[in-house]
């Protein structure tokens, strides 16, 4: 059931808070993960199972000795993955034994989609030309092992290596944008940052912040010249 933009932050922030057993504020790194799931297609179910499954596992551990407590949404981000992978590879089973093969969402076509229209949109940069003509004839590259693999279903696709190669490709990308950046938008990105972040600096580490600071001028970067974002996660679920 499709849950409305409102539910699907409220939810999650409900379930994070019951398990970790306080009404902590959510930091402004929880709110982009949650915004990052909610645009990614990912299922409310996922992630209120992926935070049980964390919270589950540090409680285990937590029994046989002392543990500090969970600050921060992203600490359970690997299970959420996890359990979206999960419920994917699930979903493509049960579809094709009840309805004939029913799309899952991540089918090959619409993967070797996502890549191909991320390629066109870099075609078009006007930002560190090499770079992003580069990127985009790999992103084609891997549109084409996608279109050519298994039986046009999830499972003959390894999304997690595709994962992992996306997420290398849109770093080299970002750091060869940010080299050619005008360093007024640079300062301006980081001093918007700055007071995104005040009201939570009191509660928030040197680390944590530096990487809430990071990902915020890399999705503003991205933003101010229309460039895509690689991950599967982004990929349109229309």
């Amino acid at each position: 059931m499709v849950r409305n933009y409102f539910n699907y932050f409220t939810e999650i922030e409900e379930r994070f808070q019951q398990r970790r057993g306080t009404l902590l504020l959510l930091s402004t790194l929880d709110w982009a993960l949650i915004d990052m799931w909610r645009e990614g297609g990912i299922p409310l179910e996922a992630v209120l199972r992926g935070i049980d499954t964390a919270f589950d596992k540090y409680e285990s551990r937590q029994r046989r000795g002392r543990m500090q407590r969970v600050n921060g949404l992203a600490w359970c981000a690997q299970a959420v993955m996890q359990a979206a992978m999960e419920m994917s590879e699930a979903a493509t089973g049960s579809a094709g034994a009840a309805q004939g093969g029913e799309d899952s969402g991540f089918e090959h076509a619409r993967v070797a989609a996502h890549l191909t229209a991320a390629a066109e949109a870099l075609d078009r940069s006007t930002v560190a030309g090499e770079a992003c003509r580069a990127t985009a004839a790999r992103l084609r590259e891997l549109a084409d092992e996608v279109r050519s693999g298994g039986d046009g279903k999830a499972a003959g696709v390894n999304l997690e290596g595709l994962e992992r190669s996306l997420t290398v490709l849109e770093e080299k990308l970002y750091e060869a944008i940010r080299a050619a950046a005008p360093e007024a938008l640079l300062a301006g990105l980081k001093e918007h940052a700055a007071l995104e972040l005040a009201p939570y600096r009191s509660r928030m580490g040197v680390v944590q912040l530096r990487q809430v600071e990071l990902q915020f001028e890399r999705k503003q970067l991205l933003v101010n010249y229309n460039l895509p974002r690689l991950s599967l996660f982004y990929m349109s679920q229309q």
